[in-house]
């Protein structure tokens, strides 16, 4: 038994049934990441979750794994051009942490699979930098709470 602390679902939007985004282009952040250990064992992933923060699809949140560390060097390689295209589209060239990611808007592009079981699933396939208007880069803001938090 747990204590739910007086929780009201009357006070709360009921969870909506999360199918698959429709394949495109999406402006959004890093908000989480985490190096994991693949089930094998012998080698790990760097799990990142992106949080679609404009359009329709605001808050969606999205997963992509690069494989580190696997025993495939062409698995690695992939992954290290994946997380170059990354750090390009947000403009954080030699990152020493992960969370130097976070926050950051970029441009991903979004396709979708239909894996094993026949559930349709979204793949990251591409990273991009965020255009403004007049190509101009966005600007870092002093208040290092991300502008869609803000109240």
């Amino acid at each position: 038994m747990a204590n739910l602390n007086g929780f009201n679902a009357n006070h709360v939007d009921p969870a909506t049934d999360f199918e698959a985004i429709p394949p495109g282009k999406y402006v959004a952040v890093v908000t989480a990441s985490e190096m994991k250990a693949t089930r094998s064992g012998n080698g790990s992933f760097l799990e990142l979750t992106f949080q679609v923060i404009e359009g329709e699809y605001k808050n969606r949140l999205l997963w992509a794994r690069l494989n580190l560390d696997n025993p495939n060097p062409l698995t690695v390689k992939i992954a290290r051009s994946e997380l170059s295209a990354l750090c390009r589209a947000v403009g954080v060239l030699e990152p020493k942490d992960s969370c130097e990611l976070h926050n950051l808007p970029l441009v991903i592009t979004v396709k979708q699979k239909t894996d094993a079981d026949g559930e349709v699933r979204n793949e990251i396939k591409g990273f991009a930098k965020r255009e403004t208007a007049g190509g101009a880069k966005p600007a870092q803001a002093a208040n290092p709470t991300p502008p869609w938090r803000r109240g």
